[in-house]
């Protein structure tokens, strides 16, 4: 009897290799061409950020700029005053410029906002160490200032009990065996305003005689020079240093002095 074997089918799965997955291999095939994109934040290879300065925000935590103190800004003030002779003869654009960017930067630093409700603080002698009061060209000539006559210091002193301000302004002679003599202006001041004075011209007199004969021809215009009639605005002030700005545009700083001009 004949033995009938029977075979199995063979399972379709060993007859064809098994085909990758197309989307499996279409992920790897575009991942070998295509490299991978980077996300935010990741460095590309090679390449490092380089870090910027970054400016201060002013809040709280962040680095602050540092501030000059008045102190600071007054010695800087000082220093630009050397060798000017107080501006009164003119000085170039650019250290004018330097001044008053000085001056503004004081200004802004004040400690009292209000100075005429603090007169005290105002009251008593001040020297001018510089101011943008100009004596120039034949003005210069005609009142002898060229070589003849050397202008001096000038002074104030304040009275606040009684609302009068003194200006003194020293001069010498060479040609009259060096004759020293002054101009001296008074005046009356009312409060205007919390920072603000108005100001009356009153009276003025030249002494010595001899002074006055010198003077004479030219007199309105050394009085037109230095009469303080108008209104002084006060910008700062401290137990040492005033700064005012008047009405017809002119700085003026003044130290504290111990001289009685009056």
């Amino acid at each position: 009897m004949a033995t009938k074997l029977i075979q199995h089918p063979i399972p379709v799965s060993q007859l064809v290799p098994p085909t990758p997955s197309i989307t499996k291999m279409t992920m790897r095939t575009l991942s070998a061409t295509h490299p991978k994109k980077p996300r935010f934040g990741d460095y590309i290879s090679g390449f490092r950020p380089i870090k910027v300065a970054e400016q201060s925000s002013g809040l709280v935590g962040s680095e602050s700029p540092v501030l000059r103190t008045p102190t600071q800004i007054k010695t800087d003030i000082y220093e630009g005053l050397k060798g000017i002779n107080r501006g009164i003869f003119g000085v170039p654009s650019a250290k004018k410029s330097e001044i008053e960017g000085l001056v503004k930067l004081l200004e802004s630093q004040n400690q009292i906002p209000e100075p005429t409700l603090y007169l005290d603080k105002v009251g008593g002698c001040w020297k001018l160490v510089y101011s943008t009061i100009t004596i120039l060209g034949s003005k210069r000539t005609k009142l002898g200032l060229r070589d003849f006559i050397t202008l001096g210091d000038f002074f104030q002193t304040i009275d606040v009990a009684e609302g009068k301000a003194v200006n003194v302004i020293k001069f010498n002679i060479r040609g009259l065996n060096l004759l020293n003599g002054q101009l001296k202006i008074e005046a009356t001041f009312k409060i205007a305003s919390k920072s603000r004075v108005d100001i009356t011209y009153n009276n003025s007199t030249i002494t010595p005689d001899q002074l006055m004969n010198v003077f004479r021809k030219n007199y309105d215009i050394l009085l037109s020079i230095f009469n303080p009639e108008g209104w002084l605005e006060i910008t700062y002030v401290d137990d040492s240093l005033r700064i005012g700005r008047d009405d017809k545009g002119n700085i003026f700083i003044l130290e504290r002095s111990e001289e009685n001009q009056t």
